[in-house]
């Protein structure tokens, strides 16, 4: 009966994991935003790559702040698609407006 001490209670609702992957990709979106209205014509695709590059980064450091291992591959995967597809949206936005100014 003294031992009651020593018994935890298990984590009933694990603390939600979203919070983290939508930060990565409104990153995505503001840093995509600004590199194509700041970044010269020739430059823009390379400024798109390097914004993804640092979105990648940006979701492990998120990731691995948050301490959990439970379903981390999946996290990362969800984190760096939606990466991608805001910023190839934002590149098919640019050149729809290079097309048609």
């Amino acid at each position: 009966m003294g031992e009651n001490d020593r018994v935890s209670s298990p984590e009933l609702a694990p603390p939600r994991s979203t919070a983290g992957i939508v930060t990565v990709w409104v990153v995505a979106l503001v840093a995509g935003i600004v590199v194509s209205v700041l970044a010269p014509d020739g430059w823009r695709s390379a400024g798109i790559a390097l914004v993804l590059a640092g979105c990648l980064v940006l979701s492990f450091v998120v990731q691995l702040v948050g301490g959990r291992p439970h379903r981390f591959i999946q996290r990362m995967a969800i984190s760096v698609a939606g990466s991608f597809l805001i910023l190839g949206a934002v590149s098919l936005v640019v050149a729809i407006v290079a097309v048609f100014p």
